[in-house]
Parts: C-alpha cells; sequence; structure tokens
C-alpha cells in the first residue's frame, strides 16, 4: 500500500473526532519512510492539524543540494493549497531549506497567513509542514491550523513521496 491509503485508512475510524490537545497519527512504507500528522480534528470531507512530517532515513545525510532538488520538485508539484509555495533559504550549515507561501494570504488587513516547509537532513531526511499566523498587532507568529480535504491531504503525501530525490 502507498503512504496516502495507509493514512486514508488510518483516518477512516477517527472521522467526527476532535483532538486536544492534537493526536498524533504514523503510518510507514516497507523502505522506513514515515509520515506523521498531529491531528486536530478529522471530519467526512477533510482535516486539521497542526503539522504534517516526513522522515526519510535515505536523506539523513543529504546534501544541501538533494534538499534543494526535493524542494523545487515539491514547490512545483504542490499548487492546490491555499497559496503558492516557493524556497525562501537555503542554509549550508544546518542543512536545511526553508519554504514559505508565495505570497503570503494577507485577506485580512494587518494579518498574514503563510505555509512554512522545512527539508532537513539532520537524524533522518525531514520534511515539516506548518501554518502561522502573523499580527501586526501582536509580534511574533503563531501556529494556526492545517485544513485540507483528503483528497488534497491523499495528493500531498503521494507528491511529498513522488519528489523524494536519490542522495
Amino acid at each position: 500500500m502507498s503512504l496516502s491509503l495507509d493514512l486514508a485508512a488510518a483516518l477512516t475510524p477517527l472521522i467526527g473526532q476532535t483532538f486536544v490537545p492534537a493526536r498524533a497519527v504514523a503510518v510507514a512504507d516497507g523502505s522506513g519512510v514515515t509520515l506523521s500528522i498531529e491531528l486536530l480534528s478529522v471530519e467526512a470531507l477533510g482535516v486539521s492539524c497542526e503539522e504534517l512530517r516526513l522522515e526519510v532515513p535515505a536523506l539523513g545525510a543529504a546534501t544541501l543540494d538533494v534538499l534543494k532538488k526535493w524542494g523545487d520538485g515539491l514547490c512545483k508539484r504542490v499548487t492546490y493549497l491555499l497559496e503558492n509555495l516557493g524556497p525562501l533559504e537555503y542554509d549550508a550549515t544546518s542543512q536545511e531549506v526553508l519554504i514559505r507561501s508565495t505570497p503570503p494570504d494577507q485577506g485580512t488587513p494587518g494579518t498574514s497567513k503563510y505555509y512554512e516547509v522545512l527539508l532537513s537532513s539532520h537524524g533522518a531526511g525531514r520534511f515539516s509542514l506548518r501554518r502561522f499566523r502573523n499580527d501586526s498587532a501582536n509580534p511574533g507568529r503563531i501556529p494556526v491550523p492545517i485544513q485540507v480535504t483528503h483528497e488534497q491531504l491523499a495528493k500531498l503525501v503521494n507528491d511529498l513521496t513522488a519528489t523524494i530525490p536519490n542522495p
């Protein structure tokens, strides 16, 4: 089975539930790739979550160029979230690539919301997706839920695994 199908099977019995604190659900494939999601709620049409993570042991010692390749592939394929994604920062010292919404959602005056993706080669190669809000009245960023349909979530998981580069 694929990670997206395994995740769908894990989410089905949770439909109609809300979790405080968030509930972690994890699935793995035969190669050691692990997907975990911090769920806030699961409904018939979609999910609300704090974070989506993918660990890829084969990318544990990946170079910055390999992470850039992964990031570029993700930005080209993941076009169905609320905003498009684009690389923001490459950190050769930390072996990390930071990707954010380009541009962020500024639908409410004085507030912006954006997705943030962090690709890292520390430990297992890691992908992390979160969403944040900046409010001009309150400095700093505030985590906000990621809300996607089950179909978007499956597509995202499939695109994540399809873009994993060979180290």
